[in-house]
Order: C-alpha cells, then sequence, then structure tokens
C-alpha cells in the first residue's frame, strides 16, 4: 500500500507529493480555494477554477503551476495522478493517485448532494481513500437542498414584506453562490459582499449566471449576502434580520451562537450518510480520516468490518502507515 505521513498536510512520500498542505511544499495538490487548504508552492497541480480562484483571494502565484481538467491523467516521475469532481465549491477536486505502491483517493473538501454552481462529484475505485469527515457523526444528515434553499428564500421575504433588511452570512466562496443562484431564481435582488463579487467572474466564464445583483448601498429591497468574517460591514443598516448558512445549523444552539434571527442548513461538505456511501463506491483496502469527527468515524468503519484508522484527532494512528 501507499505509505501515507501526516506532515504540514497529508504527505505520499514515495511521491514526494503534498495534499492541500499549508505550508510551502517543493510539489503540492490543491483540492480548491479556500483558505484552510490552499498555499504557495513551488509546484502547484489544480483545476484551472481553483487556480483562478486562489489567484483572485491570495493575490498573484508564483511557482509552477500546473492545471488539470476533470478526468485529465498526468505522469510525474514517480506517481500517475487524476482529477476527479469534489462537489465542494466551483473547481474543486479528488485526486487519484498510482504509485508503484498501489492506488489512493484524496477527497479533500467534498459532498455527494447535487449543488447548483459546483460540479457534480464522482468517485474511482482506489486501494487507500483519504476521506475528509468533518461531519463525520450520525446525526448530521442533511436535509436536501431542495427543502433548504426555499425556506431561505421564504425567510428573505417574509423579512422583506415586513419591512425589515434580510442579511444572509454565508462563506464568500461556495454557499454564498448557491444562495444567490436561489434569490435571482425566486426574482429576489441581492446585494453581495465585496469579498463575494469579486469571484463572481471565475463563475461567470464557468457558464453560471447570477441576476438580480445590485451594489453594495443602503437600499432596503434586496437581500444583504455577506461572510460570517465580515459581519461587521452591516453597523450601517437598521432593522435587519440576519440568518446563518451553515451545515452546523442542524445543531440547535448555532442560532444562538451565531446571534442570528435564523439558521439554515446548507452545507457543502458530505453528511454522514454520504461518508458511508462513498466509501461503499470507492470499496477501499483501507480507509484513513481526516478532520473533523475522524476518529469517530473511523470506529464506527471498523464497526462494519472496514479497516479505518483517523490520521487527526487525539487517538490519531501512529504515523507512518
Amino acid at each position: 500500500m501507499v505509505e501515507v505521513r501526516l506532515s504540514r498536510g497529508v504527505h505520499l512520500p514515495g511521491a514526494k507529493l503534498w495534499l492541500d498542505p499549508r505550508r510551502r511544499a517543493q510539489r503540492a495538490f490543491v483540492s480548491h480555494a479556500h483558505s484552510d487548504h490552499t498555499g504557495r508552492h513551488d509546484l502547484t497541480i489544480a483545476t484551472p477554477a481553483t487556480l483562478d480562484l486562489m489567484a483572485l483571494r491570495m493575490g498573484r502565484l508564483k511557482g509552477e503551476l500546473i492545471p488539470m481538467d476533470f478526468g485529465e491523467a498526468r505522469e510525474f516521475d514517480e506517481f500517475t495522478i487524476r482529477l476527479v469532481p469534489a462537489g465542494h465549491v466551483l473547481g474543486s477536486a479528488q485526486c487519484y493517485i498510482e504509485t508503484e505502491e498501489g492506488s489512493v483517493l484524496y477527497t479533500g473538501d467534498f459532498k455527494r448532494r447535487a449543488g447548483a454552481t459546483s460540479e457534480a462529484a464522482g468517485f474511482c475505485h482506489a486501494e487507500t481513500l483519504v476521506i475528509e469527515t468533518t461531519f463525520g457523526l450520525p446525526k448530521y444528515v442533511f436535509p436536501p437542498p431542495e427543502a433548504v434553499l426555499p425556506a431561505i428564500v421564504e425567510f428573505c421575504k417574509s423579512t422583506l414584506d415586513a419591512g425589515a433588511t434580510p442579511a444572509l452570512l454565508a462563506y464568500s466562496l461556495g454557499k454564498a453562490q448557491e444562495v444567490l443562484a436561489a434569490l435571482g431564481a425566486a426574482g429576489l435582488a441581492s446585494m453581495p459582499h465585496s469579498s463575494i463579487v469579486k469571484l463572481l467572474p471565475v463563475y461567470e466564464r464557468a457558464g453560471y449566471r447570477f441576476p438580480g445583483l445590485v451594489e453594495w448601498s443602503d437600499r432596503r429591497d434586496a437581500v444583504i449576502v455577506c461572510p460570517p468574517s465580515s459581519r461587521n460591514s452591516l453597523s450601517g443598516f437598521k432593522d435587519l434580520r440576519t440568518a446563518v448558512i451553515t451545515g452546523w445549523a442542524l445543531d440547535s444552539a448555532t442560532v444562538f451562537r451565531s446571534r442570528c434571527d435564523a439558521a439554515f442548513p446548507l452545507s457543502d461538505h458530505a453528511g454522514y450518510d454520504d461518508l458511508l456511501r462513498h466509501v461503499e463506491d470507492v470499496a477501499p483496502r483501507r480507509v484513513l480520516t481526516l478532520h473533523g469527527f475522524a476518529q469517530e468515524f473511523a470506529r464506527d468503519l471498523r464497526a462494519r468490518g472496514i479497516e479505518a484508522w483517523a490520521l487527526t484527532g487525539p487517538n490519531q494512528l501512529d504515523l507512518p502507515l
């Protein structure tokens, strides 16, 4: 089997490749453009959309950039790599690695539920599956977007009808675009924060459209869409009703912790049921879990007769593997 280590990210020593390292690496695969997965590397492998989004968020990228389309295979001296859609955000990818030691599928952040502004996730068979387990507990099973998005739209409509301004707190990359697409389809005007607006050209080049956008102002007939980290930009607005858009809304305390009027469980991560489905579809000999409830999900897989160990957590497996 392929040797897998946890060192500044997931490291495949035999392939001389790091997967989503935060610190500078000689050669890295970057699964998507969220800041907790990106870095500045000597050589970066990613989809064209991810590289474009990284440049917008991080500034000019240095080093050698290797854009790869989904399904494209590329050979290096130590390994062959192929990218598979992850369904997390626009351009997000899983990577399938083959070496003389065996094969690995690394998911990065992913989801199996359909999204309106991201590619549909896929899978492929691999000997080792390294899987992201942010929501790796049985209680985290998400309702379909077709149920959540209409509820968000209704919250906005009822708020506007009451003479107040709805403000949706959603991450600038991923959930914000899902919300903007739903609001536009419902005929509502939306007023996205500048951190969201600057990413939209990448989406538009990919064929996605966001009708009903208006410039940031004090107008009261539009829905504000703003990342939680920029909530202080709402201080100039009056009569606000706020809602946070997050998978953690499945926890009843989220609405109170977020100091919001409502919380909606729209997530760009896999829920527990999708994690199990992914493991079943990939059919690996070994599963390595990463992030979130990694230890708990690995334990549940072992109870199902699957060899599984956590790469992260208080009782992580001794490395190397």
